[in-house]
């Protein structure tokens, strides 16, 4: 690998990688379509970090800068996801699979949720970044889920490994997630940006993987279930799953 590109949407999915790479050698930033790209070693790995902000647009245009600009030859995106599948908790984490996106639809020229021209609906993840990515899930969980559980006051964290839809629409009714449920019954978590990023990454022949920490349950609670898990968990999340996963990449 020449350099992985980590993309969040928010600060707060990022963790303190950044504080991480500067404290461990030099970083250079470039600012880049409203974006600051900060380059350099996290954790041993040659890097781009990058926010995304929110949604399917500027979700591809990051990742196209990151592959075309900064010759990213593997990207890994972290954040947070509502939970779709009744047994997917808030504190839970996802591996992606595969994804797609929920809002797609150009029936009936094209089946619902296919990428016009791609002959498909669903994009794989890689499955070993996302072996690495489940592992590192799996070990931060297993160190640091009672201390979670008791800090938070959520339950132990459980990974799970498969589909994550993604629309540019946060789902907060009980109507929104039961039609995803019935539309995508497979579906384990719903957020705005991955598969844009998976179909981006499709493209261009680069590997690509997802991991998302639930923060919701993509209900009527949602929004203020999401501002306070963001606000107070993210970060632990992100922080102790992303430096397990380069420490292992590295």
């Amino acid at each position: 690998m020449k350099r992985l590109g980590i993309m969040a949407a928010l600060p707060q999915e990022l963790g303190d990688l950044i504080e991480q790479m500067r404290a461990a050698g030099q970083v250079r930033t470039v600012t880049l379509g409203a974006r600051e790209y900060y380059v350099g070693d996290a954790h041993g790995v040659p890097a781009v970090v990058t926010l995304a902000r929110i949604g399917k647009v500027a979700a591809a245009a990051t990742v196209s800068a990151l592959i075309h600009v900064f010759e990213a030859d593997a990207v890994v995106f972290t954040g947070v996801a509502g939970g779709v599948r009744a047994d997917v908790q808030v504190g839970d984490i996802v591996v992606a699979d595969a994804l797609l996106q929920h809002d797609l639809d150009a029936s009936p020229l094209f089946p619902r949720y296919e990428v016009p021209l791609l002959d498909r609906a669903r994009f794989d993840a890689d499955a070993t970044l996302s072996d690495l990515l489940a592992a590192a899930a799996d070990a931060f969980a297993a160190d640091e889920g009672p201390t979670l559980a008791s800090r938070f006051g959520v339950e132990e964290p459980r990974v799970h490994r498969g589909l994550i839809v993604s629309g540019d629409r946060f789902i907060a009714s009980h109507e929104g997630v039961n039609a995803l449920r019935d539309a995508l019954p497979d579906a384990l978590a719903v957020e705005m940006e991955g598969a844009a990023i998976a179909q981006v990454c499709y493209e261009h022949g680069v590997p690509c993987a997802v991991v998302r920490t639930i923060s919701d349950t993509a209900d009527a609670a949602a929004p203020a279930s999401f501002a306070e898990f963001l606000t107070a968990i993210a970060a632990t999340y992100s922080s102790g799953i992303l430096s397990r996963f380069l420490r292992a990449l590295g």
